[in-house]
């Protein structure tokens, strides 16, 4: 059988481009580029970076706590859980890609169950915090997404299997290390399936199965099938290597999964156990109430709030996340490195403001925080509500530093009131210093002696806040044809007075001092040549 004639790759561009036509008008246009194969380039399918240098973890689950305990406050168990099973995780990553070397048979023979995490916890209280930086201590490309987003099919929302992908991406497309990443799915408790639910749930139990094999292993094309751009460079690949283009996917036996949720009303469940009478170990002390509760979850109790038995048995390890008091909120403003309290220092600090907190401030402003109940990041919400007018008001205002105390808290508006009278205060000094320093310049120029009266002065400074100038700026325009105008008045003794007259209307006020000083310089000139004349009269008789 012969070879099929494939067309060449601007044929494959104008047949393309028509059928797009034909189908959607001018408002779709393609554009087809042939490029290296990804082997050649380095892409996805290379063998860019296999061995040890892909990846080596070397860490300690004390190690990973201690590099928690810089960016999270509390949650010990948490952060002692979390060590605990992502150390086991990439371990035993670290011995499967030995032994694949070693005996691959062996490996494939070997079982491992991955302690893929399941996070619970009020919002704001550290969760994605926790698995970001241990994604970044550990090394790894990290995925973050909202379960919400995901349909089973990926045609109402977004395909799960993209999640996989977007790994490949933060792996800069190196498959190999991208095998290796974190997926992290938040609000995973609002694809609880609903019992009420009439036909097939496509957003909670089909996702939920969607998720099930990703979990364990399986293989992830590269290319989405729906992906239009993707089936274009495959159909480009095909035409330019003559054959099947290799199929490229990534593995998802050695990426570590963690999915979190608030479950808030998974307490009701809880709590519904233990009315009904359940005893043992699984059976929490009466009185416990919050996190104490949720530290006492079963499986039973995710397979009542709509989790699915074979999604909830792939979430082995447990982590209840406390919520935070106010002396926790207090501690993340002084003692967290990832505190607002550093990332308003640095806003008002764009302007040249330099802001200090009180410790007694911080303290009211966690107090505040405590009440929106939304963890840390009421934190923030209540230093937006509190200092969004300062940063408005202040920059250019002449106030260059505040402090956050309680009486700004208690009342923020009088003490913004307050900052800009000082702030205009300190800003007129300032402008009127510069006034007197052009002053001086233009008098050293010309040899004569200038000055600006109070009265100048606050007029420049009104103009110059108004119009929004430089002050100096300003004084070159306003006194622009005085640099001509003072060369025929050069080493006079008269000092030339600028008052606010000169500011309104500068040409007429130097025009007249000028006149002024001629006739003045004329009547003197003419006195002292009488008083010789008087003096050589008056010496002649002698004579």
């Amino acid at each position: 059988m012969s070879e099929p004639n494939f067309p060449s790759p601007e044929e494959l561009q104008k047949k393309l481009s028509d059928f797009m036509k034909t189908q959607f008008g001018n408002h779709v246009s393609v554009s087809t580029q042939v490029s290296a194969a990804p082997e050649e380039a380095g892409g996805p399918g290379s063998a860019v970076g296999t061995g040890d240098e892909v990846f080596e973890f070397r860490h300690l689950p004390r190690d990973i706590k201690a590099h928690l305990d810089r960016y999270v406050i509390r949650q010990d168990d948490a952060k002692r859980v979390l060590a605990i099973a992502v150390c086991d995780h990439y371990n035993n990553v670290n011995y499967m890609r030995k032994l694949e070397r070693e005996d691959e048979k062996k490996a494939r023979e070997t079982e491992y169950t991955k302690q893929n995490v399941i996070l619970l916890g009020p919002t704001g209280v550290g969760k994605t915090y926790l698995v970001k930086h241990i994604a970044e201590l550990v090394g790894v490309p990290f995925v973050k997404a909202d379960a919400t987003k995901f349909s089973e099919t990926g045609y109402v929302g977004g395909d799960v299997e993209d999640l996989v992908r977007e790994l490949v991406q933060g792996a800069n497309g190196d498959v190999e290390m991208a095998q290796y990443g974190i997926i992290y799915i938040d609000e995973v408790d609002k694809i609880a399936s609903s019992a009420s639910t009439m036909g097939r749930d496509v957003s909670g139990r089909g996702v939920q199965t969607a998720l099930l094999k990703l979990m364990e292993e399986t293989e992830v094309p590269l290319r989405a099938p729906n992906d239009i751009q993707g089936q274009l460079q495959a159909a480009m690949e095909f035409q330019r290597t003559g054959g099947k283009p290799k199929r490229q996917t990534i593995n998802t036996r050695h990426v570590l999964f963690l999915v979190s949720g608030a479950f808030e009303k998974i307490r009701g469940v809880i709590e519904r156990r233990v009315r009904q009478g359940t005893i043992g170990f699984a059976a929490p002390p009466d009185g416990q109430q919050g996190g104490e509760m949720l530290e006492h979850v079963t499986t039973a109790d995710f397979v009542e709030y709509g989790l699915e038995p074979e999604f909830i048995g792939r979430l082995p390890v447990r982590v209840v996340c406390r919520e935070l008091s106010v002396e926790d909120l207090f501690e993340i403003l002084q003692r967290s490195e990832g505190s607002i309290v550093r990332q308003y220092e640095r806003a008002f600090r764009a302007y040249g403001i330099e802001v200090f907190f009180e410790e007694a401030g911080l303290k009211r402003i966690a107090e505040l925080a405590a009440v929106e109940k939304t963890g840390a990041r009421g934190l923030l919400t209540v230093c937006e509500r509190l200092l969004r007018s300062f940063k408005y008001e202040l920059p250019g205002s002449g106030a260059n530093r505040f402090t956050v105390d309680v009486g700004l808290i208690e009342d923020p508006e009088k003490r913004l009131a307050e900052l800009l009278e000082q702030g205009q205060r300190a800003l007129a000094e300032e402008l009127a210093a510069v006034a007197r320093e052009f002053a001086q310049r233009l008098a050293s120029r010309h040899n004569l002696k200038v000055e600006l009266t109070q009265g100048a002065i606050a007029k420049l400074v009104e103009r110059a806040v108004a119009e929004n100038i430089h002050m100096r700026d300003l004084c070159a325009e306003v006194f622009k044809d005085y640099e001509f105008g003072l060369k025929l008045a050069e080493g006079t003794t008269e000092p030339l007075i600028l008052t606010e007259e000169a500011v309104g209307n500068p040409d007429r006020y130097l025009s007249e001092w000028l006149v002024k000083r001629y006739r003045a310089d004329r009547r003197t000139g003419e006195e002292q040549m009488a008083s010789k004349s008087v003096d050589l009269c008056g010496d002649s008789p002698a004579r």
